[in-house]
């Protein structure tokens, strides 16, 4: 097998003043026309809540049978998969033997079968489906592992604390795309999952919309050919790594998920990729401060995975700089994309703070928090956030932010503001 074709593009301002220490850089990590892994390496496992808030109202297990089933049909002939149904427990419903089974036509029609005999009844103990999910996956030896999982409430019947542990024991061995139907989940809870196993979070608020939204999950899950990316990101001595965040197609912070691979270098997950994808990372690297016309190789990025034999591949490299200056023109220029970025990652941070004082009936901050969020979307050109702040508040001035909260906001564009809040809009060519 070739090494897959990756690239990687830096854009930043090299320049600081006399002194100067912070230096930030925008990685742009392209895939080409990448090498497919065979069917047989790829597994996929969708996680139904079946619990009795399912009935309510009857078209919302009826939807989620025919979502996925529609799931199933978009899985390749060879991909290892099983559906698996959650309440208060967990509980294989194809294959009914605890393992992965093969996907042909006669086992996707006989998946699709015990999906139709599904009937919701039980609660809610979301840690547990991840745990059987994850018994699951691990006792199939795919490098590609995908879960699609649908809840339509919040988790109350297991404790944070042990959501939280499922949601760690899976780290690193799945990833997973989360979907809550209705209103009555929780955003911030689900988001946890998604973000912690590399997945997407969206909100479906009417049932009829499930069948389409797990056809194209899965389809994107079936596009998928190299597994387990990495961002390493080496600095010299006496420099401080401040952070790293994927800033498109959405922004995630990955500080905290660094695996040390030696004493100035660290790797940060990127999860699975298919041909032709585009990523922006935001790197923040604080340096010792250097005198004018010093200059110095601020990190080294390159983009890591796993080969064959167990070795680690490098699938690209790019260089960050710093050069120091008592050019003030050079030294205060920002750079167009560090600039549009740091505006998209301040976009979704103001929306979640200004919807939870909104929840707190703290109005003055829910207005002030809001109003700079239409103020970022106008001048990010984000369009579709825009639009979404405009079912909250009333848009008096937007380039300006000033805006006045909406007396009443329907539930579900409330959520889905949410939801959607860290997706991002690429910077303009």
């Amino acid at each position: 097998m070739s090494q897959p074709d990756f690239s990687i593009e830096i854009f930043q301002n090299e320049y600081l003043p006399d002194g100067g220490q912070d230096v930030n850089a925008i990685v742009t990590v392209t895939s080409g026309d990448t090498v497919a892994v065979s069917d047989t390496s790829a597994a996929e496992i969708i996680i139904i809540d079946c619990s009795g808030s399912m009935s309510s109202p009857q078209t919302k297990i009826s939807e989620a049978r025919a979502a996925t089933a529609a799931a199933i049909d978009a899985i390749r002939d060879g991909v290892a998969f099983a559906v698996i149904a959650g309440t208060n427990d967990a509980r294989p419903v194809f294959p009914t033997g605890g393992s992965l089974v093969a996907a042909s036509e006669q086992t996707r029609d006989d998946a699709k079968k015990a999906v139709a005999r599904l009937r919701p009844g039980g609660g809610t103990a979301i840690g547990k489906w991840l745990r059987l999910a994850h018994q699951m996956f691990t006792t199939n030896e795919a490098a590609l592992r995908h879960a699609i999982l649908l809840t339509d409430g919040k988790n109350q019947h297991e404790t944070p604390a042990q959501l939280d542990q499922a949601i760690a024991l899976c780290e690193g061995v799945f990833s997973c795309d989360c979907r809550g139907v209705g209103t009555d989940w929780e955003v911030s809870e689900i988001r946890r999952i998604s973000t912690a196993l590399l997945g997407t979070v969206d909100i479906v608020p009417d049932p009829s919309g499930l069948a389409a939204d797990f056809a194209a999950m899965m389809a994107s899950a079936m596009g998928k050919q190299v597994a387990d990316v990495a961002l390493r990101v080496w600095t010299p001595q006496h420099a401080t790594l401040r952070f790293v965040k994927q800033v498109a197609p959405t922004v995630d912070d990955l500080t905290g998920r660094r695996t040390s691979t030696g004493a100035q270098a660290g790797d940060y997950p990127t999860g699975a990729w298919g041909p032709g994808e585009s990523r922006d990372y935001h790197v923040s690297v604080q340096v010792s401060a250097g005198g004018v016309g010093q200059e110095m190789l601020a990190a080294r990025i390159s983009l890591v995975a796993a080969a064959p034999d167990g070795t680690t591949q490098v699938l690209g490299q790019g260089l960050v700089l710093a050069r120091w200056t008592d050019d003030e023109a050079l030294s205060t220029r920002i750079n167009g994309h560090v600039a549009h970025y740091t505006g998209q990652a301040e976009l979704a941070q103001v929306i979640q703070e200004g919807l939870e004082a909104r929840k707190r009936g703290d109005e003055d901050t829910a207005t002030s928090r809001l109003g700079r969020a239409v103020a970022l979307a106008e001048q990010s050109g984000n369009e579709g956030t825009a639009k979404l702040l405009a079912k909250v508040v009333d848009v008096v001035d937007a380039a300006t932010g000033t805006v006045r909260l909406k007396k009443k906001v329907d539930d579900a564009d409330e959520m889905a503001l949410d939801t959607r809040s860290t997706k991002t809009v690429r910077t303009r060519k």
